[in-house]
């Protein structure tokens, strides 16, 4: 697996994950690649943000984004992260979130949080497990990112 910054010719490939999940790729593809310019803007957000992406044989596995800004007193935000089925549980969410809190780290934002759905039971067990902590009914926030690059997975070949 490969991780390095996502390209505007990654967008496609990144709506067509998100879409599998819910809504349309072109709903995806529109709000991404606003994302990405940066066009689209969620709430609070700043301007500075990144995406990254995981590949495998030239083939995107999955993909992290976040930004930062100032809701909820945070530094930072979790905007997405998707895996693809076959590539979950193999490690590349978590060298995907390293990747991303390497990025906060670089710009002096320690403090981010992510929304996540009450009911998305796996997704709150898996920040947890990288040191995330319940924000609110919605939110999880690391108080200081850094402790989200304590853990090392097995499968990791970073570049970029």
């Amino acid at each position: 697996m490969r991780y390095r910054l996502a390209k505007k010719s990654d967008v496609k490939a990144m709506a067509r994950i998100r879409a599998a999940e819910w809504e349309t790729e072109g709903y995806w593809h529109a709000r991404i690649s606003g994302y990405l310019a940066p066009k689209q803007h969620p709430r609070e957000a700043l301007p500075r943000r990144v995406i990254y992406v995981a590949t495998k044989a030239d083939s995107l596995a999955g993909f992290i984004a976040g930004h930062l800004t100032h809701r909820y007193n945070c530094d930072g935000e979790l905007q997405w992260i998707d895996v693809i089925s076959e590539h979950r549980r193999t490690g590349v969410a978590s060298e995907l979130l390293r990747h991303l809190a390497k990025w906060f780290v670089k710009q002096k934002a320690l403090k981010i949080c992510v929304d996540v759905k009450p009911t998305n039971t796996i997704a709150r067990q898996f920040y947890a497990k990288h040191g995330a902590e319940k924000l609110n009914r919605h939110w999880l926030v690391w108080n200081d990112i850094k402790n989200a690059l304590t853990e090392r997975g097995s499968d990791k070949k970073t570049t970029g």
